[in-house]
């Protein structure tokens, strides 16, 4: 199987979505004189023109109300946001018209777009260019959100968001743009909505997705030299969430460990805390644990930003103690 980059895995993902339907277009700022600010969609004006590849002005309201009208009038409208910081300069078009248009039409309208957001700590971007903030969009009913953390997924998750009848914002971490894997030729869909269980194991259950997921793979292989062998679920989509492919691991392991780079308050772990706490109970063998990024704003100084992150040695030693207990409160 062919090795190809993250970004390279976007961009094919593009182009033959675009080949296939002729309703696919893309428009953001820089996108199609710069071919984005990650070169994720190079080469795709040339291709394509400039009718289906649209630079816009920078104005993410429009972009995204000119998204979710076009959907509307039964186009197939890919969106970028730049960084998904700025997401929330488009609110009110993506939690009040694009989640919701389906439900207050009675089904007859669908919002096809696709909304892509690169996401993520990279290197002193700051406060501002450099938050994880997935947490707030699963929270809305009506928008389906995926995170891939590989090539492969990459591709074919995109292409199931360009062929979802319901709107879908595509996070994709900036540190994982120039990552290298295998990708599968020809088309293929990655399911919305299916986590993969990415290591099997038997110790404990480790549930990640995103950029962290290669942190959490590489703590697999280290504790795996100690003995522990964890069981890595990579989430893929975190609305809807897969609770029966974490449940299935947590009554084989009895213990839970959750790691991501958003926000440890409120953060996606949380929801995935309450829900295992709720509905599997009596398969913990001891309290689930979580690692999320503290409670402050990215910081732009080098030192200040790496206290922020969590790092493959914090998930090992995170993974050592619970695989150490015995039972609830030991």
């Amino acid at each position: 199987m062919r090795k190809i980059t993250f970004c390279e895995a976007t961009l094919e993902a593009m182009r033959e979505e675009m080949k296939r339907d002729n309703r696919v277009f893309v428009m953001g700022e820089d996108i199609a004189r710069q071919g984005g600010i990650f070169g994720q969609f190079a080469g795709l004006a040339d291709e394509f023109g400039l009718e289906r590849v649209r630079d816009t002005p920078i104005s993410e309201t429009s972009i995204v109300g000119g998204g979710v009208g076009a959907a509307l009038a039964v186009m197939r409208p890919v969106v970028d946001m730049h960084f998904a910081d700025f997401l929330g300069v488009a609110m009110d078009e993506v939690f009040n018209q694009m989640a919701k248009a389906r439900y207050m039409s009675g089904g007859q309208a669908r919002v096809p777009v696709v909304v892509r957001a690169p996401d993520g700590i990279t290197s002193s971007m700051a406060a501002q260019h450099s938050q994880c903030v997935e947490s707030w969009f699963m929270h809305i009913p009506g928008i389906k959100v995926v995170i891939p953390s590989n090539p492969a997924d990459a591709k074919g998750l995109l292409k199931a968001a360009m062929r979802s009848d319901d709107p879908v914002i595509y996070f994709e971490h900036k540190m994982l743009f120039g990552q290298t894997g295998e990708v599968p030729d020809g088309d293929y869909i990655t399911p919305i909505g299916k986590a993969n269980v990415a290591r099997g194991g038997n110790d404990l259950t480790v549930v990640s997705y995103s950029y962290y997921m290669t942190k959490v793979l590489k703590a697999a292989e280290v504790l795996a030299k100690k003995g522990i062998h964890a069981e890595c679920i990579d989430l893929r989509t975190i609305s809807p969430l897969d609770m029966e492919t974490i449940y299935t691991s947590v009554r084989k392991t009895g213990k839970l460990l959750i790691v991501h780079e958003v926000v440890k308050q409120g953060g996606v772990g949380a929801e995935i805390a309450a829900k295992v706490a709720e509905d599997e109970f009596q398969s913990l063998k001891a309290p689930i644990v979580r690692l999320g990024a503290p409670f402050v704003p990215v910081p732009f100084s080098p030192v200040l930003e790496r206290l922020v992150k969590i790092e493959v040695d914090d998930i090992v030693s995170a993974a050592v103690n619970l695989a150490g207990q015995q039972a609830h409160g030991t």
